[in-house]
């Protein structure tokens, strides 16, 4: 199977880890001079350092015909930029495109692709999965504990307390994954008011958990 792997950091070189000994060929392609250098010496392949959304960088990559087209860039509409072109230029037979923002699964998916996955659903999905959002406490850690899940209980008394996300100035280091308000699971935005007795769900590092936490728990 023909494979081409658009941009990523960790997860590109996880996928290619994945697929490199399975009959596979693969095709690199990564914006970021440093990133394209160490695919390549971690993976002993060819990496195309070049833009993906750009026709000739595609061509360069021999994209035409292939199998299957995976985007893992940081910017949604590149990644649908991307598998736009490699589905209607170059012929590829699927396109995942990945995105971090999970309201354009649906966009994307309205606008021609077939394969869009976020992978702050997925996360939540697996929460979900492995404990109802009820019973989940404190912390649950994901990727060989490099991601920590963190719940806290919004109180009245919080400053982020009937306050909208894009107001907290909430620090970067961390993200509010998404939202408990009893029965409903939110998946938030830059306009989602945090209530009080909301269960917030916030990604980390181990390394700054407790920083985000005691942002969210200061008092007014």
């Amino acid at each position: 199977m023909r494979i081409v792997i658009c941009n990523g950091n960790n997860s590109a070189d996880y996928i290619i880890k994945n697929f490199k000994n399975r009959h596979n060929t693969l095709s690199i392609i990564n914006d970021d001079k440093d990133v394209a250098s160490k695919l390549a010496q971690s993976s002993k392949l060819p990496v195309i350092f070049g833009d993906f959304t750009k026709v000739t960088t595609l061509k360069e990559a021999n994209v035409d015909g292939a199998d299957l087209f995976i985007a893992l860039g940081h910017k949604d509409w590149d990644n649908y930029v991307g598998c736009l072109h490699a589905r209607k230029q170059f012929g590829v037979k699927k396109c995942i495109c990945v995105v971090q923002n999970p309201k354009n699964v649906e966009v994307f998916k309205q606008l021609g692709l077939d394969s869009v996955i976020s992978s702050i659903e997925n996360l939540v999905s697996s929460v979900l999965a492995e404990s109802s959002l009820e019973d989940l406490t404190n912390t649950k850690s994901f990727e060989n504990d490099k991601i920590v899940m963190s719940e806290v209980v919004v109180k009245p008394t919080y400053v982020i307390a009937n306050k909208k996300i894009m107001e907290l100035n909430f620090p970067k280091e961390g993200s509010i994954a998404c939202v408990y308000r009893r029965p409903r699971v939110i998946i938030p935005n830059g306009s989602t008011i945090i209530l009080p007795k909301d269960k917030i769900f916030i990604l980390s590092t181990p390394f700054d958990q407790k920083k985000l936490i005691e942002f969210v728990k200061r008092s007014k």
